[in-house]
C-alpha cells in the first residue's frame, strides 16, 4: 500500500509524537508498505522515512522547488517527484497515495487533510484521511468538527472521510 503522511516538519515539539512517528514508520518498512511524504529532511517527516527506509520499507518525496532550494530535501527520498508549490504537493501527494494519515502537524498538514476530506465528500476520490491522534492532538480538531455537524455547517458523516486512531494497533486495523 502507498501510505500518505501529512505531518510536522518542526523538531521542537513532544519527544513522544517523534517515537510514535518511528514506530509507525517501522511498521511500514516492515509490512511493505511504501510512505509517501513532502520529502523534506526536517521533524516527524524526516522520523517516519528514516525509520520506514530501514525497516526495509520505500518512500516516495513530493519536493516542493522551494523546499530543495533550501537545502531541506531528506536522505531517505528513494522515489522524488519534483513540484512547483504547496498545491501541487498536494495533488501529487494524494495521487501517489491509497490512503492519507495525518500525524501532528500545523497548518500545512490541516491544509492537506481537509483537502483529501473536502474532495472526498464532494467525489472527486474514496480516499480517506485517518488522524492518528497522538496523546489527544486532534481532540480539539474532531470537536470542532462535531460542533459543526450538530449545528447543521457539515451534512453527511464526515467520518466517512476523516477517521481516527487513537493508537498504532488501531491505525493499523483501518488500514
Amino acid at each position: 500500500m502507498k501510505i500518505g503522511i501529512f505531518c510536522s516538519a518542526n523538531e521542537q515539539i513532544d519527544p513522544d509524537f517523534f517515537r510514535m512517528t518511528e514506530e509507525l514508520g517501522q511498521w511500514m518498512g516492515r509490512n511493505g508498505h511504501t510512505v509517501v511524504f513532502g520529502g523534506c529532511n526536517l521533524g516527524l517527516m524526516e522520523c517516519v522515512a528514516k525509520a520506514a527506509r530501514e525497516a526495509g520499507g520505500r518512500t516516495i518525496g513530493v519536493i516542493p522547488s522551494k523546499v530543495e532550494k533550501d537545502g531541506h530535501v531528506s536522505e531517505y527520498v528513494d522515489v522524488s517527484i519534483a513540484c512547483d508549490n504547496l498545491s501541487d504537493r498536494k495533488d501529487l501527494l494524494l495521487a501517489h497515495s491509497d490512503v492519507c494519515i495525518a500525524l501532528p502537524g500545523g497548518i500545512g498538514t490541516l491544509d492537506e487533510v481537509f483537502t483529501v476530506a473536502a474532495a472526498n465528500s464532494i467525489g472527486y476520490h474514496a480516499k480517506r484521511v485517518i488522524l492518528y491522534d497522538m496523546k489527544g492532538f486532534w481532540k480539539p480538531l474532531t470537536t470542532l468538527l462535531d460542533t459543526l455537524k450538530q449545528q447543521g455547517f457539515i451534512r453527511g458523516d464526515y467520518q466517512r472521510q476523516i477517521l481516527t486512531a487513537h493508537d498504532l494497533p488501531g491505525l493499523i486495523s483501518l488500514l
